[in-house]
């Protein structure tokens, strides 16, 4: 039974607030850990929604070689989400820009980080030489919800730009 990859613990707690409880409530402390599930060691997320009480439990396969940085987030090495799609790593980068604090620049400049991040995420689903994000790296409804409503954001060269943007500001929060 192959479980969908996480590459990092950033990486599967970004998952988890994406994918709410059936109340509509992301907020779950979770408790995390190895187990063995059909003789395939994996990561196991569990929590109790504080929305609604439902016990919640998450799996995810191991990379194969653990995701290091220095730098936060840390969602991923050089390759693709195997977790996210392209269209939904665009979605949550829209989502958090989108609500950066203007009263806390330390708040602010986190935000951007991760929005940032997340459109890294989705450049990396650009294959060498070419100029965009491939149809078969949208694979949720979200996600190709996103690819229709707007595909020429999906091109390299404009995710590059947003990118940019997203750096600088931050940069001009933490100066």
């Amino acid at each position: 039974m192959p479980f969908p990859v996480a590459r990092s613990r950033d990486e599967a707690l970004f998952y988890l607030d994406l994918n709410p409880c059936g109340c509509g409530s992301a907020d779950t402390a979770w408790q995390s850990g190895l187990v063995t599930v059909a003789d395939e060691l994996v990561s196991r997320y569990a929590g109790r929604c504080r929305g609604c009480g439902a016990d919640r439990e998450f799996f995810f396969g191991l990379p194969e070689r653990e995701t290091t940085s220095a730098r936060f987030p840390a969602f991923g090495g050089p390759e693709p989400s195997g977790l996210l799609d392209a269209g939904e790593w665009l979605w949550a980068s829209d989502r958090i820009a989108g609500n950066v604090p203007s009263d806390d620049p330390h708040e602010a400049a986190i935000a951007l980080a991760i929005a940032t991040a997340a459109v890294e995420e989705v450049v990396k689903f650009v294959p060498p030489g070419q100029e965009e994000v491939p149809g078969e790296a949208f694979w949720t409804e979200r996600g190709r919800r996103m690819r229709d409503a707007g595909p020429g954001r999906f091109r390299l060269d404009r995710l590059l730009v947003v990118r940019d943007a997203y750096r600088s500001m931050a940069a001009q929060k933490t100066t």
